[in-house]
């Protein structure tokens, strides 16, 4: 598996999509409920090939992450062949970032010396994607991107 196992709840989600997936490899709901009874080893295969799947798909589709931490935002913007960056710093122990009073303080203070922003770039090594879920397995998210459009036009 190259990525991590879809959960319950996604699997739910996605039960339409599974559904295709299965059909696609002429396995009915009869069969599937064979394998899952009599094979569940061979179940939990095709659990963790459809999850590589869907998250081939989500990695490859993503332009933008965001990672917050205490004194640092990170915004990515992910091209095709390399990621760019604007990572804003705090100087100040009292800035927490992962607060709404933080970032309200970085509001009113992102112009001063106590904030320091950054931009930089990376090219992608051989597998983009690979790449992208290791930031995500760190706790960005996926966004929009649209506060790395608005750091950007300011920068």
């Amino acid at each position: 598996m190259k990525y991590i196992r879809l959960t319950k709840e996604q699997l739910e989600e996605l039960h339409e999509e599974f559904a295709n997936f299965l059909a696609s490899q002429q396995i009915d709901k009869a069969e599937w409920d064979q394998i899952k009874a009599e094979k569940p080893e061979v179940a939990e295969q095709e659990l963790d090939v459809f999850s590589d799947l869907v998250w081939e798909g989500v990695l490859t589709q993503t332009e933008y992450m965001e990672h917050y931490s205490k004194n640092h935002i990170f915004l990515f913007k992910l091209g095709k062949e390399e990621m760019e960056s604007i990572v804003i710093h705090s100087h100040v122990a009292h800035a927490d970032f992962l607060t709404e009073g933080g970032l309200q303080w970085l509001n009113e203070n992102l112009f001063s010396k106590e904030v320091e922003i950054k931009r930089g770039k990376k090219p992608f090594g051989e597998d983009r994607n690979a790449e992208v879920f290791d930031i995500l397995k760190q706790g960005a998210i996926l966004t929009n991107g649209d506060l790395y459009k608005q750091f950007e036009d300011m920068f």
